[in-house]
């Protein structure tokens, strides 16, 4: 049977009195720290547990400071309201007995049949995945050990440096391994992509991500999931950014926005 990294790599194991555990690897990082999407995946496994529901519907996570090396690592949750329709939860990640996140998530489940109707953001035209450049190949400053897990497709008018064009990054995800998207994977992919200010500022290195917001809006269907980002604040070194995610079908999966430092401000 098959069994993806994304899968075998945020397993968590329940250790009694709403606490897990998981072993993180560096498969997941950039330069010498986990990606904060990776890392927030092992907590928000945890909640789905402890919620009854199926699917994340809000993720905001906090994070407080980096992990390296990979290693053990606790969970503690802590049940808010148990809802027919959704959950509340919290939790937080320890390594080396010290906090490195906190994330607060609404479960709920997604309905494959959706009724009535709705408002969406349609899909921008951009090239086809294999029109477009690995991440890998791109000059960003930092190692990007997280390529062998996510491939990652950038529009090639992201790649190209230009100050007087928005600061906007693009393009195509999906993990390595062929696996398929899924609700629990949207949020990994919302901060899986060069900082969109590469494409106005050039190799910008390590950009950390204070908080991170993702509202899971369907399902995914299976392929490639199509991504945009776009910063339009930088103040003081703190840029917020904002970004919608497209499944196969191009119907909007995700939303997200995030408060990051740009540490060569």
């Amino acid at each position: 049977m098959f069994t993806s990294a994304f899968d075998a790599e945020t397993a968590v194991v329940a250790r009694g009195d709403s606490r897990y555990h998981v072993r993180l690897s560096t498969a997941w990082d950039i330069g010498d720290n986990a990606n904060g999407g990776y890392a927030m995946l092992p907590v928000l496994r945890s909640l789905r547990e402890e919620s009854g529901h199926s699917d994340p519907l809000s993720v905001t996570t906090h994070f407080l400071r980096p992990i390296q090396g990979g290693g053990d690592a606790r969970i503690n949750t802590s049940l808010v309201r148990r809802g027919r329709s959704v959950s509340v939860l919290t939790g937080d990640l320890t390594v080396a007995e010290t906090q490195r996140l906190t994330v607060s998530a609404v479960f709920g489940d997604l309905d494959d049949h959706e009724p009535g109707t709705g408002i969406d953001i349609s899909a921008p035209l951009i090239p086809a995945p294999e029109e477009c450049l690995n991440r890998a190949e791109l000059l960003q400053g930092v190692a990007l050990p997280i390529a062998s897990r996510i491939d990652v497709r950038v529009h090639p008018n992201s790649a190209v440096v230009n100050e007087s064009k928005p600061a906007i990054s693009e393009g195509w995800v999906r993990l390595s391994d062929g696996a398929p998207p899924t609700a629990l994977s949207l949020p990994l992919f919302a901060d899986a992509f060069p900082p969109s200010l590469f494409a106005k500022l050039g190799s910008v290195g390590w950009v950390p991500t204070i908080e991170l917001t993702v509202h899971v809006r369907r399902k995914p269907a299976d392929g490639w999931i199509q991504a945009r980002f776009e910063c339009d604040d930088l103040i003081g070194g703190r840029l917020i950014e904002s970004g919608t995610l497209w499944d196969s079908t191009g119907r909007v999966v995700a939303r997200s926005r995030q408060l990051g430092l740009l540490l060569d401000a």
